[in-house]
């Protein structure tokens, strides 16, 4: 980050504004993070969003649900991809 630091604050730059308030307010955001962070599987995701979700006015019970929102949709990637490997035995 430090040899382009001007990539660098656009990327800062364009997550604070994607997580502004707006069609969704920030609360949802940071939920919808807290799930897509347990599908890319990044510790420091999942740790970041659900501090952020907390802080925007989520609850414990909203953060579980939005955790277990992204395992069903790893799940589901997994159960669409089994395809594949069903596909292989055919050949």
């Amino acid at each position: 980050l430090e040899l382009k630091p001007d990539l660098a604050t656009a990327l800062f730059t364009f997550d604070q504004k994607a997580f502004e308030a707006g069609a969704l307010p920030t609360k949802i955001k940071e939920l919808i993070a807290v799930g897509a962070a347990h599908i890319t599987r990044c510790p420091y995701c999942i740790e970041g969003h659900v501090k952020r979700a907390k802080k925007a006015g989520a609850t414990d019970e909203e953060i579980a649900e939005a955790v277990f929102v992204g395992i069903a949709m790893s799940a589901g990637a997994s159960v669409a991809h089994s395809c594949f490997a069903m596909d292989a035995l055919q050949e």
